[in-house]
């Protein structure tokens, strides 16, 4: 055990360990975007006092059902709130996909628009796209979908 845990701080040492930053799931777990790897990731910024992000919710909600071959939707609290009142807050708007618990917006070097909703998109190969600021549909983020697989 000890010859493992050596090996392991060698690496570590040496650069050679995963490097990967890795985000806490509201509920538990951790999530990575390298796991991602192959889908469409939408970073949706969200909070309770913002109207339009009430009303896309249910529209997000259906997208990551109906694509979620192709698609991962992720949500982040603009405010930053954290434990049992993201929990509630996440619950009180219906969001039916991972919540983050903390801002992933640092490891793609995007900085925050100030404006809600905002929604990060990360291409399949896990680099970052765009922003896309308001209220999405199903109708756009289709649109999206097809405009990303002709460019790659």
């Amino acid at each position: 055990m000890i010859k493992l845990l050596a090996a392991a701080l060698l690496l570590s040492l040496l650069g050679c360990s995963d490097s990967q930053p890795s985000y806490p799931l509201m509920g538990g777990g951790i999530m990575r975007f390298d796991e991602l790897q192959g889908k469409v990731v939408l970073v949706n910024y969200w909070a309770t006092w913002c109207k339009p992000c009430r009303e896309e919710i249910p529209e997000l909600n259906a997208f990551q059902q109906s694509h979620g071959d192709q698609v991962q939707l992720l949500a982040v609290n603009f405010d930053g709130v954290t434990g049992e009142l993201l929990e509630q807050q996440a619950q009180s708007l219906g969001i039916a996909f991972p919540v983050l618990a903390a801002d992933p917006r640092q490891q793609f070097a995007v900085k925050a628009s100030g404006a809600l909703p905002e929604t990060l998109v990360i291409d399949r190969a896990g680099n970052f796209r765009q922003v896309l600021l308001g209220p999405q549909n199903g109708e756009k983020l289709s649109a999206l979908l097809q405009q990303l697989d002709s460019n790659q």
